[in-house]
């Protein structure tokens, strides 16, 4: 069993004895810790792919690691708002226009990156894009304009989200029949530490009937459909099963009982990431590591349905004994 097949057995919930992994990385950790970690794990294969300019240095070090899950640096391309007006951030009143946009990226180098990685590495192929519409409509209007919309504004925060999601749905039909490509991840913070950001009630109505046309859409091309939202979203899981996700992340074990979220919603739901980036990580020593993450694996991969990783990308917090005893355990769950 390859990557891929580790990956796509997790997320349809096939029991393989095995629990593939993704481990992200911020900026900042990144750039402290890259050359140690290429160092300790990187294979002559790998070096060789980085030197020829096939990966950069982001690429070649998920690799390296040994991530199941594999994602293209740059992301796929994508639009942006392209010269927001400033009343958009500054006016209470919802401007009674649309910004202009922009398309970013560039399909041929990126779809050739993918097909040489996926021939040489069997990964699943994972394309993220954290904006979706929700996000777009917070970097366009503010978070505090955004907010004060959902609750006097809902007319003019339908049509924002309805042309959002337009944009979104031409690119993601542009990328969706690349065969190399297994899932689309997108994304929108949905959840504080507590609760949602807003109710269940106006999730219903604003946020998932955007979502639901683009898991249609990414669906329709044989691809998994997977979010990432930060936060307690915990009350929102029913609305997202019902319109067909698949994968959810990152699971904050400091936001909500993942235990629970696995006996409640495991049946229909695969989890990506689930442990502490708050506090063990971090704070704990790396025999702390080593134990969070073998309970986590054992518990969340029953029955299938877990991707392992951190609840978060890697911080610059993280002692680098840390990362190597999380690297190391993962890599004992998937052999």
């Amino acid at each position: 069993m390859n990557a891929c097949e580790m990956v796509k057995a997790a997320v349809e919930h096939k029991e393989t004895g095995m629990a593939p992994y993704r481990i992200d990385w911020t900026f900042e950790a990144f750039n402290m810790y890259s050359s140690r970690i290429m160092a300790r794990y990187s294979t002559p294969g790998i070096r060789h792919l980085l030197e020829k300019g096939v990966l950069d240095e982001y690429e070649a070090l998920q690799l390296a690691i040994g991530n199941h899950v594999y994602s293209p640096s740059p992301t796929m391309p994508w639009w942006d708002w392209y010269e927001i007006p400033d009343e958009y951030f500054t006016s209470n009143e919802p401007p009674g226009y649309f910004p202009k946009t922009i398309g970013t990226g560039n399909y041929e180098a990126t779809i050739e990156k993918i097909r040489i990685c996926k021939e040489l590495t069997g990964c699943y192929i994972l394309v993220l894009y954290y904006g979706s519409h929700f996000e777009k409509a917070n970097t366009c209007r503010g978070p505090e304009n955004l907010y004060a919309d959902i609750a006097a504004n809902p007319g003019f925060l339908k049509g924002l989200l309805d042309y959002i999601v337009s944009k979104n749905l031409v690119m993601l039909e542009n990328i969706i029949h690349i065969p190399e490509i297994d899932g689309i991840l997108v994304g929108g913070d949905w959840g504080s530490q507590k609760t949602t950001i807003m109710s269940p009630e106006a999730w219903r109505e604003l946020i998932m009937p955007g979502e639901k046309r683009e898991y249609d859409m990414i669906k329709s091309g044989g691809k998994h459909v997977w979010i990432h939202s930060c936060g307690n979203i915990e009350a929102l899981f029913p609305m997202l099963i019902e319109i067909g996700l698949q994968v959810v992340n990152p699971v904050q074990p400091e936001c909500m009982d993942i235990y629970r979220l696995k006996r409640d919603f495991g049946d229909k739901l695969a989890f990506w990431g689930g442990i502490s980036t708050q506090s063990t990580l971090p704070y704990g020593t790396p025999e702390d590591v080593k134990a969070e993450t073998r309970r986590v694996v054992t518990e969340m991969s029953r029955g299938g349905g877990y991707i392992a990783a951190p609840a978060q990308h890697i911080q610059a917090d993280v002692p680098y004994e840390n990362i190597c005893a999380l690297i190391d355990t993962l890599k004992e769950f998937s052999n």
